[in-house]
């Protein structure tokens, strides 16, 4: 399966031309926690989606050797957000990295468009504006040269696109799948690994869906995979194959999330490897996976706190301390996570308090808070986080 998408090849910046990297905004926010030349050295990058229903932009921040941001530069998707205040999209993964962080995804769930940026450090050059093929996209999915699309407006469905070698987007011919019924709340979507199937989490009907992907890039019959605990809402893979969800828990529920890990049969069939292992927080809504696929975070917004696991070869999650290894201030309100490239520090979207909380990520897998960057406008419907 591997063997059937080849990995795309992009094209390189003298192709593209450095002046495709202007920002739309050039006034730089500092948001430094520490000083020194050495400190500050430019390491990697944090993008986050402002979402904004007149004109979506990502937000691009330069990340330090010491974990801390400024933000550099803003750039026009060319599409529309839905707007809102907290958590708008109820998605993960709507802003997405290439498997080899080469290009960034962008869904905007208010003109019905994926846009796709060229990455270098924290620039980026808009190469594609296309449509999602179905209403409100909230998050992609890419796998080779394979991208898939959740759309959650209307029936609810997915859409698939060949990739081109510019990072050009080219709709696949009878890929629309639709999910389990009209308005069943789909949230995320990941390829398995080895890329034989594609999986869904729909937050309102409570199941994981899976779907094998097809030697053409269309998508197999939907296997509804009923999720015994309440609140699916998030997924992501781990290396080894093993399927991680987040789950808020019941309605009304103290410290009722959760967190599982589950095997994929041939068939599409998902075995339980842990089951709701405790969060020890509030609306566990996000994940993200080291890159090594030792740990996963989640992220309890309703707490403001981070919960890690270490992962197992089979998948088994076990606690990291305590569970809860990492807090923002009160009220901060985390959404989504990410975790950069090299693995050693985590970044969340913080609505309440219009910042980017940041952590490093200690040998043991527990979290030093290292404060928060930005200064951004409160509860206006951000979503989507992604860290190189």
């Amino acid at each position: 399966m591997k063997n059937r998408f080849r990995r795309p090849l992009i094209l390189s910046m003298a192709v593209l031309g450095i002046s495709a990297f202007t920002p739309n905004n050039s006034s730089a926010q500092s948001a430094d926690l520490t000083s020194g030349q050495s400190a500050n050295r430019s390491s990697g990058a944090v993008f986050i989606m402002t979402n904004d229903a007149d004109k979506n932009e990502v937000i691009a921040f330069d990340r330090a050797a010491n974990g801390s941001l400024t933000e550099a530069n803003r750039y026009n998707t060319g599409g529309r957000g839905s707007g809102g205040t907290t958590d708008p999209l109820e998605s993960q993964g709507s802003l997405t990295f290439s498997q080899d962080h080469s290009l960034l995804f962008v869904a905007n769930a208010g003109s019905g468009t994926v846009s796709v940026f060229k990455v270098l450090r924290s620039n980026l050059a808009l190469i594609e504006k296309a449509p999602s093929g179905g209403s409100q996209p909230v998050a992609v999915a890419q796998f080779n040269n394979l991208v898939y699309v959740l759309n959650s407006g209307g029936s609810g469905s997915l859409v698939g696109f060949h990739l081109g070698f510019g990072g050009q987007l080219q709709q696949i011919k009878n890929s629309t799948a639709f999910l389990s019924g009209n308005a069943t709340g789909g949230a995320s979507l990941a390829f398995s690994p080895d890329g034989q199937f594609l999986l869904v989490t729909e937050r309102v009907a409570n199941t994981i869906d899976a779907f094998r992907v097809q030697p053409d890039g269309t998508l197999g019959p939907i296997v509804l995979n009923a999720n015994p605990a309440p609140g699916t809402f998030s997924l992501a893979f781990a290396p080894n194959g093993k399927a991680v969800v987040s789950e808020t828990g019941p309605a009304g529920g103290s410290n009722a999330s959760a967190t599982s890990s589950y095997s994929v049969g041939a068939d599409g069939k998902l075995t339980a490897v842990s089951q709701s292992v405790p969060a020890f927080g509030n609306g566990n809504c996000w994940n993200a996976i080291t890159p090594d696929g030792t740990r996963v975070y989640t992220s309890n917004s309703a707490s403001s706190s981070i919960s890690g696991y270490n992962i197992a070869k089979d998948g088994t999650l076990t606690p990291i301390g305590a569970t809860v290894v990492g807090n923002n201030p009160p009220g901060s309100i985390n959404l989504d996570i990410a975790v950069t490239a090299d693995g050693r520090y985590l970044y969340s979207i913080d609505s309440g308090s219009g910042n980017v909380g940041i952590f490093r990520i200690e040998q043991d897998g527990t979290l030093t808070n290292l404060g928060q960057a930005g200064d951004l406008p409160k509860s206006v419907g951000f979503n989507g986080i992604a860290a190189i």
